[in-house]
């Protein structure tokens, strides 16, 4: 954290999340920055870790006005479970991946119970993995018949659609384009409301991944 405020030149930030439940091996900031997943061998080494000691040091961060808020990334139920067990600040936020193809309202609902608000990332679905050759054209929500007909019946885009979808369904989506009028397209989610019936429509095309 002490890296990240110093590159944006800010003394703390209101809140910061642990990535993954997991640990890559450490790679100095002054041979590779930002490490990202490899390291200088550009292999992905998992490590050991310590879940609780990483909350431990989180914590710290709040204790010496790094944050304000502390919250998790990409945990399941158990993880969740093992941080709340130690915790004497207990994670704010929840961050996932979360779409109409991985609605992960199992994992919603426990958050939502434990006092954990959720965020969500790919909100529109996994269009990027399909360059990574892990998915493929049949997986974009974007020409999905029951999401073409929501779009049609509300005169609204898919996106649209599918950000009203996460709204409904109390989370927050976070979604990300370099396009001014996609942007503002976005943002016009405020001016419709989903049916009930509608709502599960979209829920029916859950496939966990």
């Amino acid at each position: 954290l002490e890296r990240c405020l110093k590159d944006l030149g800010l003394d703390y930030v209101d809140e910061f999340l642990i990535h993954f439940p997991i640990s890559m091996e450490f790679v100095p900031f002054e041979d590779k920055y930002p490490p990202e997943w490899s390291n200088l061998d550009g292999e992905m080494v998992l490590v050991k870790n310590d879940i609780n000691a990483t909350w431990k040091a989180m914590e710290g961060l709040v204790y010496n006005s790094k944050t304000k808020h502390i919250g998790i990334s990409n945990f399941n139920c158990q993880h969740i479970r093992q941080v709340i067990s130690v915790a004497r600040i207990r994670p704010t936020s929840l961050q996932i991946e979360c779409h109409p193809h991985l609605s992960q309202a199992k994992l919603i609902r426990f958050a939502r119970e434990a006092g954990i608000r959720v965020s969500s990332f790919s909100c529109l679905g996994g269009a990027s993995y399909i360059s990574l050759d892990m998915a493929t054209a049949n997986d974009l929500l974007f020409e999905n018949a029951i999401i073409l007909e929501i779009c049609r019946i509300h005169k609204k885009t898919a996106a649209q659609v599918m950000l009203r979808w996460a709204i409904q369904r109390n989370t927050i989506p976070i979604n990300k384009s370099s396009s001014g009028a996609r942007m503002r397209e976005n943002r016009k989610v405020f001016d419709f409301y989903l049916t009930k019936e509608e709502m599960k429509a979209i829920d029916s095309l859950n496939k966990n991944h």
